[in-house]
């Protein structure tokens, strides 16, 4: 079996028109080329699922016959201007709104240093209580200040990571070891960017596994997954991410953790549930229909063994084309229970995908360079 492209999917044709699927672009969108058209095609696999049509690209005062669904680049930011779109809900998006900047980013996952810390809208004390089993040590910060006070006092931990709030894919991450070195990587720190949406510092683990975990609706279709993620090189020999293994059930966390996973595996899907029933509650008016979580399992610098969420994403992430893949099978096979499905970036201008694949991106991006992005998914899936 030869790759196919995401156009030639197949789905349940029999499906009601489900409207017009659009792709939205925030105003503020940074995102990379490439980003920006794999979003294009994986929405154009999700107006197949839904039965609708992918309407291109929303355009602001274009007048649209049918109703809407959007698949936002971003995490959408702001109650009022959701629903000004049309989007008052999650069966409006694949993606996730949120009532302010900060809860987007990274830096929900840690507390404020100390009592004199800057204090951002909208700061919830009480979700940084609720999670705080669930996370790694660490510190948010929303001045430069602060984010100095917060990394010397990590320094009890060992190594100390800082990590930028808009950092994508490991992007914008520094490990440092002494004052010296904070001190140096905080003044590269745009002051504008940490006061909106925050800087964060955590401890340091080596010989990690990080392990994803998220849920994703569509209609009717729920589905909930566990799996790890992989590295790869990418065309500047830095270690970047590259795709990830998943195992993805019919149904919510509990049917995933009725599937009977591994120690492990089940450590990180209880701190997502965790993470993300406390992001629900303790963020007024937020809601998503695709939500991922990063859990990080190593050691720490006295050789303890840790874990904890990294972050959230509810936006089209990296692992969405093994999301929609499954769905896609969900919807074809009314008795499908479960499925296991992997996605795959590789850099590169000499790429050939294996039999069965569907590539969603192929092309020589501005910044990135060749790249290749494709999907697998396996029906032959026991417990």
């Amino acid at each position: 079996m030869m790759p196919q492209s995401a156009a030639n999917v197949p789905f349940d044709a029999c499906q009601a028109a489900g409207g017009d699927v659009v792709v939205y672009r925030g105003p503020a969108s940074h995102r990379a080329d490439h980003d920006h058209k794999t979003c294009a095609a994986l929405a154009r696999l999700i107006a197949r699922i839904k039965g609708g049509r992918y309407a291109g690209e929303y355009g602001r005062g274009r007048e649209y016959a049918r109703p809407l669904y959007f698949v936002p680049t971003d995490t959408l930011v702001g109650i009022d201007d959701a629903r000004a779109l049309g989007i008052a809900s999650d069966a409006d998006l694949f993606g996730g709104v949120v009532p302010y900047p900060f809860v987007a980013t990274k830096c929900i996952s840690h507390p404020l240093v100390d009592d004199r810390a800057s204090t951002p809208d909208g700061w919830s004390q009480a979700f940084a209580i609720r999670v705080r089993e669930a996370v790694l040590k660490g510190y948010a910060a929303f001045s430069v200040d602060d984010a100095l006070r917060a990394g010397l006092r990590l320094f009890d931990e060992g190594l100390v990571r800082i990590k930028e709030a808009l950092g994508i894919g490991g992007a914008g991450q520094t490990v440092v070891a002494d004052r010296t070195a904070l001190e140096r990587a905080l003044a590269g720190a745009d002051a504008d960017e940490v006061s909106r949406y925050g800087i964060a510092l955590e401890q340091h683990l080596s010989d990690v596994t990080t392990h994803s975990v998220g849920q994703v609706q569509l209609d009717d279709l729920l589905a909930t997954y566990c799996g790890t993620q992989r590295l790869t090189s990418n065309n500047h020999g830095q270690m970047v991410y590259g795709g990830s293994d998943l195992f993805i059930v019919r149904g919510g966390f509990d049917a995933l953790l009725a599937s009977n996973p591994a120690p492990p595996a089940r450590r990180a899907i209880e701190q997502a549930r965790v993470y993300d029933s406390a992001a629900l509650e303790c963020f007024a008016g937020m809601f998503a229909s695709r939500r991922n979580y990063d859990i990080a399992e190593g050691s720490d610098a006295f050789g303890r063994a840790r874990s904890g969420v990294l972050e959230q994403s509810w936006r089209i992430g990296g692992a969405s084309g093994a999301e929609v893949a499954a769905l896609a099978a969900f919807r074809d096979d009314p008795a499908l229970e479960r499925v296991r499905a992997s996605c795959t970036e590789v850099y590169g201008s000499d790429v050939s995908p294996p039999a069965g694949a569907t590539v969603y991106f192929q092309g020589v991006d501005t910044h990135a360079g060749p790249l290749t992005k494709y999907f697998m998914l396996s029906r032959d899936v026991h417990p």
